[in-house]
């Protein structure tokens, strides 16, 4: 009854925190890297498919991006997407294949981009927290229709506030990675 409840406990707030490192992995640094445009869709017959379903997509130098069309019809497609999407780059076509520059960031935009990141990682805590509370409150549950003792009730307790506690820190590390990632030039 309580091994299953830390469990998921500790599912959930793994979750929490693979959920901020994707969405860290949005976010546009000085550098390139192929993940930058995974969340990029394209028409492709019709249908809106992931541009990493209908090209391949790898890093030429440190600050390009080179994607590689499948069909050589899709090349139009793909840089009217590239160009859509709400990162701000030109991508170029040179044949076959895209070239996507990576412009340097200036001191202003990696500050606010350094917020973003900082709120992401609020939000991230604040779920944490938020399952913390779900799962104590299970616990209540359990002692009060007298399930588990209070002893139990108040060791687990504990567990979950240290799996509370590690989640915490993962996300305080990934932050202070993904801002020092941010501020370098």
């Amino acid at each position: 009854m309580i091994e299953p409840l830390k469990k998921e406990t500790a599912s959930r707030m793994a979750k929490s925190v693979d959920s901020l490192k994707q969405a860290l992995t949005k976010l546009r640094t000085g550098r390139a890297h192929a993940s930058l445009l995974d969340h990029i869709t394209v028409s492709y017959y019709g249908n809106e498919t992931s541009l990493n379903q209908v090209a391949s997509v790898a890093v030429a130098d440190a600050r390009t991006l080179l994607v590689t069309p499948w069909e050589k019809n899709m090349v139009g497609p793909i840089e009217k997407a590239i160009l859509k999407s709400d990162l701000g780059l030109n991508p170029a076509s040179a044949g076959t294949t895209i070239r996507v520059p990576l412009p340097p960031l200036t001191e202003e935009r990696r500050r606010d981009l350094v917020k973003v990141v900082r709120r992401e990682g609020e939000e991230a805590k604040v779920a944490i927290r938020n399952i913390r509370r779900d799962a104590n409150s299970q616990l209540k549950a359990l002692l009060k229709d007298k399930k588990i003792p209070e002893d139990i009730e108040r060791q687990t307790q504990d567990e979950i506030q240290k799996l509370t506690d590690r989640h915490i820190q993962d996300v305080d590390k990934t932050l202070a990675a993904k801002e020092a990632e941010l501020m370098e030039i």
